[in-house]
């Protein structure tokens, strides 16, 4: 599949917070908090890439799969919670792993703080009290790093998720250019991304594919950029992007 190299990271409005970047094996995430929290993020980075490496060496199939796939009593939380958003969005529980990662290390660190956003790989967790806007980046197209999610202040944490068939190594069936979820957390928020782009090929397929996604619990709005074309449904509310 092609793709372009990710040469960005999604842009959050993070005003009075503190970027720092965490990174390990495969894992590259931007964390904003109140403080300099990267200790504590690599801490939880490393115990869920822990669970992962176990599990993929006792199920193998589980990190193959392409389809929803049952997991045992025994899974690690982090392997349950990809599953379930993978069957609610059928897709295979890969679909789900950014966003997973992406929330575990958020909740752990919203033990120690406030306010957190976790950026990984274009998946996002976010907790705030303030407003905040995620960009949107799109590849080629004409609305690429022009168009943002508003996320009002809330004292839950959210997800906001982006699948490309043109950007990134990720897998997608389709041909969105961005295909972005906004959810009540960021595995989910990941599962129904993929699962949204996996259904566009043209304009056309617009009003099915976001109909499909916005139907899904816990889902609040879906958003297709293909081109120069955009659509959008759902409770959800777009911005011009802002440079951070």
């Amino acid at each position: 599949m092609p793709y372009e190299r990710r040469t960005y990271r999604t842009r959050a409005s993070a005003a009075g917070l503190v970027p720092f970047a965490v990174r390990m094996g495969e894992s590259n995430l931007m964390v904003c908090a109140p403080r300099d929290l990267t200790g504590l993020a690599r801490e939880a980075l490393s115990a869920v890439r822990r669970e992962l490496h176990v599990y993929r060496r006792v199920h193998p199939a589980f990190f193959e799969a392409l389809e929803p796939v049952d997991v045992d009593r025994d899974a690690p939380p982090v392997a349950r919670q990809m599953a379930n958003a993978a069957r609610a969005c059928c897709v295979g529980p890969m679909a789900a792993v950014a966003g997973a990662i992406a929330a575990r290390v958020g909740m752990r660190l919203l033990e120690e703080c406030d306010d957190v956003i976790v950026e990984n790989g274009g998946d996002v967790f976010l907790k705030s009290a303030a407003p905040r806007t995620v960009g949107i980046f799109a590849g080629r197209s004409a609305l690429s790093g022009k168009i943002a999610v508003a996320v009002p202040g809330s004292a839950e944490p959210v997800g906001v998720a982006c699948s490309s068939a043109t950007v990134g190594p990720s897998m997608s069936f389709g041909s969105a250019d961005a295909a972005v979820v906004v959810a009540r957390d960021a595995a989910l928020a990941d599962a129904a991304a993929t699962g949204l782009g996996n259904r566009v090929r043209s304009r056309g397929d617009f009003e099915r594919a976001l109909g499909w996604v916005v139907a899904l619990d816990g889902v609040r709005g879906g958003v297709l950029i293909l081109g120069e074309e955009l659509g959008a449904q759902g409770e959800i509310e777009l911005a011009a992007a802002e440079a951070t």
